[in-house]
């Protein structure tokens, strides 16, 4: 039988879920969603559920930008905290999740007129360079699942990463209902 290379897999359009093992650090309880994947370049992502307590309008008070006055600004990742940048997701005719990120705000506004599409407002980003990702994967950093189309129609509040969480298997909702701290229960 002939030996079948590892072929790069591709992780793009995919959720990530913290491991409750990364509790203590930035991605505590985080749910990103991946938004480039390669060999070649890493990975590059969004944090969907840290809101910042600001909203767009905090920071753009321009006419033009109104439309996106009321949008929550999450923290996307460590990277690039400094700039703001907006996400569209909507789903195609066959339901399809579909999304472009690190667009403008003038895009944004354009793109808030489309029927059925979410936009987002992210401050920074999340990013691995090319292997690391895998890596983490490996040693179960990370809990891989697919977006359904009701992440549009889901609060992105810290609660996202114990609601998704509860529904890939018995095992994981136990995860998901634990305490932060076992030992103190």
């Amino acid at each position: 039988m002939e030996n079948t290379p590892n072929l790069p897999i591709k992780l793009q359009s995919q959720l990530l879920l913290a491991d409750p093992s990364l509790r203590d650090g930035f991605f505590n309880k985080s749910v990103i969603f991946l938004t480039d994947h390669n060999h070649e370049d890493g990975a590059h992502g969004l944090i969907l559920n840290h809101p910042t307590g600001q909203t767009v309008g905090d920071l753009l008070s321009s006419d033009e930008f109104r439309d996106l006055a009321n949008i929550p600004i999450h923290l996307g990742g460590p990277v690039g905290q400094e700039h703001l940048t907006f996400a569209a997701f909507w789903t195609d005719h066959n339901d399809e999740l579909q999304f472009t990120t690190r667009i403008s705000a003038a895009d944004a506004v354009k793109r808030s007129h489309q029927p059925g599409a979410l936009i987002r407002a992210f401050a920074g980003h999340s990013a691995w360079e090319p292997a690391q990702l895998e890596s983490e994967l490996k040693k179960q950093s990370w809990i891989l699942t697919l977006p359904t189309n009701k992440i549009l129609k889901s609060h992105h509040t810290e609660e996202l990463w114990s609601d998704l969480l509860r529904n890939i298997s018995p095992y994981h909702k136990i995860l998901a209902e634990a305490p932060d701290d076992i030992y103190l229960n």
